[in-house]
């Protein structure tokens, strides 16, 4: 009997070499080659293709424009950030902590789907039907959560949810023929196994095989795929990177698990614009989409205390209001600390030297402490000048007032400009807020200081 052939897979990047190495040369991650077999069984493979329609090249001008029609989730926050709605084939994978609330998202989302006709992905006149294939939980257990979410709502055609504990993927394939579903959930991805590879479920081949499999399924038939996946506890989704490659959407659910607020937030999709943001209440009956999150951030801001200013930032094409918390004690350590929630360290650490040199702020025997309120985090410059305001605004120990900061500071303690200006300004005036510090009535923040807190 031969030896199968084996190969070793990058499971950041999905390089692949001949022989283990300790550093990938594409990507630089140490330790992330994982053994992969390439033995396929050849009846396996035959038989996947029966499951799947040959394609054949069509000229641009024969192409059906309806083909790309969008299918609303019933959510408009979710249809928003994925670009109007779902498009038929289109195959999205959610990722998320243990117990964020992926599985409950999935479900309501298939509630939404069979509450009213949807001819985009049903046939005429029929109601939509939805094919659940859970390898987390029993059938049971997903019951106990419908009956918790009202999915048995009188609006809801509860008998057009199909809930199946079919791991195998080609078998779980022919239950979507049998049942004549218009939506594929796998839940999830790392629980599904093939024939055409041996290996145990959750390995690298078998997520890769399951995954191509099921994508190539969806462009055939034109049948929406939800798949969830694991992540690491670097918070990066599980199995090989080539996954995140493969989907045409990559949505993040992150939280804190013991909050109620849960950020949808998009880093990839062909059909839409990424790095937009939809926000969720978790409640008793399951998510609620916040279509406000600025109002919501805003509700616990404390009026007349020192060390926190308001800032507007930018998820996608949407602005939203956030509060910058800081803190600032003397230290009892020979090097101060310099602490972020939200907020990068480094950056926490760049704001403190800067105000230091340029705003003469002794804060060398201080420890500084920023948080971003509400589970937000920033990831662009504009939060700079808020989060020094706040920062200097604890170590004097006094309010900055109704206030919003946008900008960045740079090392000379200069402010400056951010993209889309006129959009957060708008957004700031619109939830009562008049003064507004920016680039462009602010040169430097030396002179913001002595404004604000003289």
């Amino acid at each position: 009997m031969a030896k199968p052939a084996i190969i070793f897979v990058c499971k950041q990047c999905g390089y692949e070499s001949p022989k283990w190495l300790g550093k990938c040369p594409a990507c630089g991650e140490w330790n992330s080659f994982k053994e992969m077999s390439l033995e396929i069984k050849t009846t396996a493979r035959t038989q996947a293709q029966k499951l799947s329609e040959i394609t054949k090249p069509l000229p641009l001008d024969k192409i059906d424009q309806k083909a790309g029609q969008r299918i609303s989730t019933g959510w408009e926050e979710t249809d928003r950030i994925l670009g109007g709605g779902l498009v038929p084939g289109q195959v999205v994978l959610i990722s998320g902590e243990p117990g964020i609330g992926k599985s409950t998202l999935l479900l309501q989302l298939a509630q939404n789907l069979a509450i009213e006709k949807k001819p985009a992905i049903a046939s005429k006149n029929s109601i939509a039907k939805i094919l659940y294939v859970s390898g987390e939980e029993s059938l049971g257990q997903i019951k106990i959560r419908a009956e918790r979410l009202k999915i048995n709502d009188k609006r809801v055609k509860e008998s057009q949810i199909f809930l199946s504990n079919e791991t195998r993927v080609e078998e779980a394939l022919k239950q979507i023929e049998e049942i004549e579903a218009h939506l594929l959930i796998i839940d999830s991805i790392q629980t599904v196994t093939t024939s055409l590879v041996e290996s145990s479920a959750g390995s690298l081949p078998q997520v890769r095989e399951s995954a191509g499999q099921l994508i190539a399924f969806a462009k055939n038939r034109q049948i929406p795929v939800f798949l969830v996946g694991h992540i690491t506890k670097e918070g990066v989704v599980a199995g090989p990177k080539t996954l995140e490659h493969m989907v045409d959407t990559v949505l993040e659910l992150t939280g804190e698990r013991f909050q109620n607020l849960r950020l949808l937030r998009v880093t990839k999709n062909r059909f839409g614009p990424v790095d937009e943001l939809a926000v969720f209440e978790m409640k008793d009956k399951g998510l609620a989409e916040v279509k406000n999150p600025s109002a919501l951030f805003l509700e616990e801001v404390a009026s007349g205390e020192s060390g926190s200013c308001i800032t507007v930032l930018m998820e996608g094409t949407r602005p939203i209001l956030v509060e910058i918390q800081a803190l600032t004690v003397a230290t009892t350590l020979p090097v101060p600390r310099r602490i972020g929630a939200g907020i990068p360290q480094n950056r926490v650490a760049l704001l403190g030297a800067i105000l230091q040199k340029r705003s003469n702020l002794n804060l060398a025997s201080q420890d500084i402490y920023v948080k971003v309120s509400g589970g937000m985090e920033v990831k662009e410059p504009g939060a700079d000048l808020a989060a020094a305001l706040a920062i200097a605004s604890s170590f004097k120990n006094k309010t900055l007032g109704k206030i919003v900061a946008i900008g960045e500071v740079g090392l000379l303690g200069e402010v400056r400009k951010v993209a889309r200006m006129e959009t957060r300004i708008k957004e700031a005036r619109r939830l009562g807020f008049k003064t507004i510090l920016s680039a462009q009535n602010c040169q430097g923040l030396k002179e913001v200081l002595e404004k604000l807190l003289s």
